[in-house]
């Protein structure tokens, strides 16, 4: 199995994107903060912004690989993927592992089901332009 790193650094770049632009003040930040009950004056400060933005990059490294390993097993049982296909597989994953598994840990943390769409939507469409990415290379 061969793993084209470039496309792994790129997706997860582009899957960072996406998540700053979901979760930024002009897009969904102001409504999820508000699902999750939270006050604008809750807000964090900056003075762990480094490890959450490390982390949230190691994370999205990691969410890459393993996409990668999906496409290139899905490779070897059918043949080459294309950007739609890969697009598709990124999809299945966000729906089937990503989505399923934060839905729980809303649920018994009291958090709001609105809060998890919202989170589980940009993970789909990460996940998603991750896989399209990865399979066009």
């Amino acid at each position: 199995m061969e793993l084209n790193f470039f496309a792994i650094g790129l997706a997860a770049f582009v899957g960072i994107l996406i998540g700053g632009f979901w979760f930024s003040p002009i897009a969904f930040f102001p409504v999820w903060w508000k699902f999750l009950g939270k006050k604008p004056e809750d807000q964090t400060g900056t003075d762990n912004m480094v490890v959450i933005f490390g982390s949230t990059f190691i994370a999205a490294i990691i969410q890459a690989i393993v996409l990668a390993v999906f496409v290139s097993l899905a490779e070897q049982a059918t043949g080459p993927m294309d950007s739609l296909t890969g697009l598709a597989i990124g999809a299945l994953v966000g729906v089937g592992f990503a989505a399923t598994a934060s839905l729980s840990h809303h649920l018994f943390g009291g958090f709001a089901i609105k809060a998890w769409v919202l989170e589980a939507g940009q993970d789909i469409v990460s996940l998603a332009v991750m896989g399209a990415i990865i399979a066009s290379f």
